[in-house]
């Protein structure tokens, strides 16, 4: 962390003035163009965490917590086409590693940029603004810049970030530190001992207008000066007292700390809490026809009656497709096909089911398991039971093993037993890391 000396009380408030420019839209620089030499040459960022990579964690937070219309990431330079490219593929796919982030990218709501960095972090950081400045002409967003090997930051302090920044037009988390603090010289004796109330640690992320902070970066390019960080930037070249204040300070976390060495990186990443499991059930229910044909699972049973139904009626998917959507909490089956729209009629309900897996998978689950009951008087379901199961684990992309189908008649009585009804019962786990 960067130690700097700012004019604060042990409260740390400042001025209150608050800035004009417009607010609302956000964006996110990560930067992760850095050669990790104290890793012995691994990418820090790319290492596995929690589901994803240290990169994708860091920026999972970010896209959970505020609604970021663009994400910029700035990975290591090369000197050849081919190597700037094999450069950003691996960024590319250490970002999307998270399927969560992925579906996020699908959802076409965020335009994710990645941008060939500099040689110091500040050149990178310049390179990436410039491209979010382009992606966002004549606009003034929140800009936070985060560091791609911070993966723990939180979700309070991105909120504090957000309000400080919006308040003031710069914001940064800090810490107050623990040890008392010296000037030394080049010879290594104290020049000058510093009050440690009026001193700060401060982290990442450093949130900004954007507008504001291209021309300060900008400007120290032009004159060739080298800050510790960009609140040093802001403050040396857009801070003016009048339209913006001084970086404004939020409480940082300890533990929102960088990964550095190996032994930054926790043992094991994944606790019971970084874990959801949920459960949902389906059931439907059709009467059965002549001349339909019957369908359970996306397989054809021959018998000499269908299910009635606005799609080819396969009540066994349709159980599937509720219980999945319940589950993950994106709706239910009437709401994703209206029976009364005529392009549902006679659908495919494998091509329904495998519409709601996408948004599903996109929302970062992956299935544990389906356990499905048949109501049904004749046929029987046991000679087709390997059919069906395999047909739904090709529809979710699963191994057979984890879906299973048993079926129960009505015993000759109700709608089931006289042969009137078909129902299905389906209950999932879902599985989010």
């Amino acid at each position: 962390m960067m130690t700097k000396t700012i004019p604060m009380t042990t409260q740390w408030t400042t001025m209150t003035n608050k800035p004009d420019g417009t607010s609302g839209r956000a964006v996110l620089v990560l930067v992760a163009a850095g050669a990790s030499s104290r890793m012995g040459g691994i990418k820090k960022e790319y290492l596995p965490m929690n589901g994803g990579t240290v990169l994708s964690c860091a920026a999972r937070i970010f896209l959970e917590t505020l609604p970021f219309s663009v994400v910029a990431v700035a990975y290591p330079p090369a000197q050849t086409d081919a190597a700037r490219a094999a450069n950003e593929d691996a960024c590319r796919a250490a970002l999307f590693a998270d399927p969560r982030i992925a579906g996020i990218h699908a959802s076409a709501q965020t335009t994710f940029l990645f941008v060939a960095g500099g040689a110091t972090r500040q050149e990178s950081v310049l390179r990436a603004l410039e491209a979010v400045a382009a992606q966002c002409e004549g606009e003034n967003p929140l800009v936070f810049i985060h560091d791609g090997a911070r993966p723990f930051v939180s979700a309070q302090i991105v909120r504090d970030c957000h309000a400080a920044a919006e308040q003031y037009g710069a914001s940064v988390p800090a810490l107050p530190p623990v040890d008392t603090q010296k000037e030394a010289d080049a010879q290594g004796f104290i020049t000058r001992h510093l009050t440690r109330a009026r001193l700060a640690a401060v982290q990442t992320p450093q949130v900004f207008r954007l507008q504001a902070l291209v021309r300060a970066h900008r400007a120290a390019a032009a004159q060739h000066i080298e800050c510790t960080d960009d609140t040093e930037i802001w403050d040396r070249f857009a801070a003016d007292g009048k339209t913006y204040q001084r970086t404004k300070i939020v409480a940082g976390a300890a533990e929102n700390r960088k990964i550095t060495y190996p032994s930054d990186i926790p043992a094991q990443t994944k606790t019971e809490h970084d874990m959801q499991i949920r459960t949902g059930l389906g059931y439907d229910k059709h009467v059965l026809v002549a001349g339909r044909r019957l369908m359970l699972g996306g397989v054809a049973i021959p018998f000499e009656k269908g299910e009635a139904g606005h799609s080819d009626g396969d009540v066994l998917l349709h159980a599937i497709t509720d219980a999945l959507l319940g589950a993950a909490a994106l709706g239910d089956i009437g709401s994703y096909f209206p029976p009364d729209d005529a392009q549902w009629k006679d659908a495919d309900s494998k091509t329904l089911l495998a519409t709601v897996w996408k948004d599903v998978a996109a929302a970062g689950w992956t299935l544990g398991n389906l356990d499905c009951v048949i109501a049904l008087e004749q046929p029987k379901f046991l000679p087709h039971r390997d059919a069906v199961r395999a047909s739904i684990a090709r529809v979710l992309g699963a191994d057979m093993e984890q879906v299973f189908v048993k079926a129960k008649t009505g015993e000759k009585t109700g709608d089931v037993g006289t042969g009137k009804v078909v129902e299905a019962f389906a209950t999932c786990l879902l599985v989010r890391r």
